[in-house]
């Protein structure tokens, strides 16, 4: 490589330069994007409940099918970055997701929303992974936990105006034109994809001499990340790490894509206002994600901040369930807070990327997202499975005891890490 082609791939791959931010750009809109399109089935499901002639447990099964195809997936999506990188990965899984968003607008039975529901879950399950990816490697280490904060809270954030905004566009819009909409945008965004997203290329990685071959791995590439995957479960506080995260965004997001709405229905508060309380809970995890990485920084501790937080967010989902009165301030005030204190999901990332060697940053990512969504079907679907076709408030409390049950769970598993030291400049 020459003097000025080295130059020139140094200013290309400069961490924390232009091109990292926007290719971090890119990766967090993409996370947006679907989001939006994820959260927003708790404002569509009783429309294409309605039109499609569906069961309330259908709706919730196929809720589950996204999250359960979801966490299958990303288990190997994190290996396949650390492998591959995210050129070309992030641009397919964009498409993975545009063609789910088409499907889904075209849904007229459940054979079809669940299919729609699996090949979004395909594409979704490289997007947050994916932009943590990208943090972990287009900005210093230091900032890995930061930046995946970042990500999660434009996220809360998008689902926060996105749900209103679904409900809004609903007056004019049919659902499947909505949907229609969100797949024009996917077209768009596999196109900036697939013309900026690039991985850092190591300045003097062509002039330095080439070291000497390492022999190789005769395993298939199956093989291999079934191993890396197991060097990460082998990991225990990889695992503690998943299981806390796991409790605390699972439960979020069953609250935010089902539950919220159909409890504060069921309290006697109208469609729109429910849909508000929702939005204002990915509010509160919007505050929450960069916070919760913000205040274990300065405590000098993951262990602390993680059970306390998992521990107030089970006390919050407990009062909107079985307060016996709920005012509208009070539940916005709940609300809030079960999204603030469910920012403790993102330590769970942070004490996983700290724990394992940089190549495995992107498969332990993984296990914790993907235990998520495993926690966050479970919780959609078990109590579906246990609803009758028009729940009353009594319906839901009778099963929804699980969610403040799994929390309890986190707070254990958080109180059982190790402490380690936080990084310098973290």
């Amino acid at each position: 490589m020459t003097d000025s082609a080295r130059a020139a791939s140094a200013r290309r791959s400069r961490l924390g330069g232009p091109q990292a931010w926007l290719i971090w750009v890119l990766a967090t809109t993409f996370v947006v994007w679907l989001f939006a399109i994820q959260t927003g089935y708790a404002v569509v499901s009783p429309e294409i409940q309605r039109t499609a002639g569906l069961t309330l447990e259908q709706v919730g099964l196929a809720a589950s099918i996204y999250t359960w195809v979801f966490a299958v997936v990303q288990f190997f999506s994190g290996a396949l970055l650390d492998r591959y990188g995210s050129r070309p990965l992030l641009a397919i899984a964009v498409g993975f997701v545009t063609v789910g968003a088409f499907l889904y607008a075209g849904t007229t039975d459940f054979a079809l929303l669940a299919l729609a529901q699996a090949v979004l879950a395909i594409g979704a399950s490289f997007g947050f992974v994916g932009a943590g990816y990208v943090g972990g490697h287009w900005f210093e280490a230091a900032r890995y936990g930061l930046m995946f904060g970042l990500v999660q809270a434009f996220a809360s954030l998008g689902s926060a105006v996105g749900q209103p905004a679904i409900l809004a566009l609903l007056q004019t819009l049919s659902w499947q034109q909505l949907l229609v909409a969100f797949g024009g945008v996917g077209v768009l965004l596999v196109l900036l994809f697939a013309l900026f997203v690039r991985d850092p290329v190591a300045p003097d990685a062509t002039a330095a001499a080439a070291p000497a071959p390492a022999a190789p791995d005769r395993r298939s590439v199956f093989a291999q990340i079934l191993a890396e995957l197991g060097r990460c479960f082998g990991n225990r506080q990889v695992v503690l790490a998943a299981l806390l995260s796991a409790a605390s965004f699972g439960t979020m997001l069953a609250v935010g894509t089902l539950w919220g709405p159909r409890i504060m229905e069921a309290r006697g508060m109208s469609t729109a206002f429910a849909t508000v309380l929702t939005a204002v809970a990915w509010l509160g995890l919007a505050l929450g994600a960069p916070l919760a990485n913000i205040v274990s920084n300065r405590w000098g501790s993951r262990k602390w901040p993680a059970a306390i937080s998992l521990a107030l967010q089970g006390i919050a989902i407990a009062a909107v369930v079985y307060l016996p009165v709920a005012a509208s301030g009070l539940a916005i005030v709940l609300m809030f807070a079960v999204g603030l204190f469910s920012g403790a999901q993102m330590l769970g990332f942070t004490v996983a990327g700290e724990s394992v060697a940089a190549g495995l940053i992107g498969s332990a990512s993984a296990i914790v997202n993907g235990c998520c969504f495993i926690v966050s079907g479970l919780l959609t679907s078990i109590p579906s499975a246990f609803l009758p076709d028009a729940p009353d408030l009594a319906d839901y409390r009778s099963v929804l005891w699980l969610m403040p049950a799994v929390l309890a769970g986190g707070v254990l598993a958080s109180l059982l890490l190790r402490e380690r030291p936080v990084p310098s400049g973290a």
